[in-house]
């Protein structure tokens, strides 16, 4: 089977987001994966809002890097299975906390 990338991507719209301030963003396949499986685990411990929930839980993963690209200029950063599980994890074990990941 041949995926292609949808045109719209989220990720994709993060990296132009942060290119605007000489920032690269990666992202490596297993990271995908885990934000993609945190997301489904958010949708079924609280109210399934789809989609959506995607975009809170990349949010989530990236919210740091976004407020502080000024100092990451002219820098690569890659964002890692190990990195998703350690925002990610703490949030979304909690019920009470996965509520705040809207």
């Amino acid at each position: 089977m041949i995926l292609t990338k949808p045109k719209n991507s989220l990720l994709e719209q993060y990296k132009a987001l942060l290119s605007t301030e000489a920032v690269t963003l990666e992202f490596e396949d297993s990271a995908i994966h885990a934000i993609a499986h945190y997301a489904q685990m958010a949708n079924e411990k609280t109210e399934d809002i789809g989609a959506r929930r995607l975009h809170t839980v990349v949010e989530k993963v990236l919210e740091e890097i976004s407020f502080n690209a000024h100092l990451h200029k002219n820098e690569t950063i890659t964002v890692t299975k190990e990195s998703v599980n350690t925002i990610l994890s703490p949030l979304v074990g909690d019920e009470d906390l996965a509520r705040y990941i809207p």
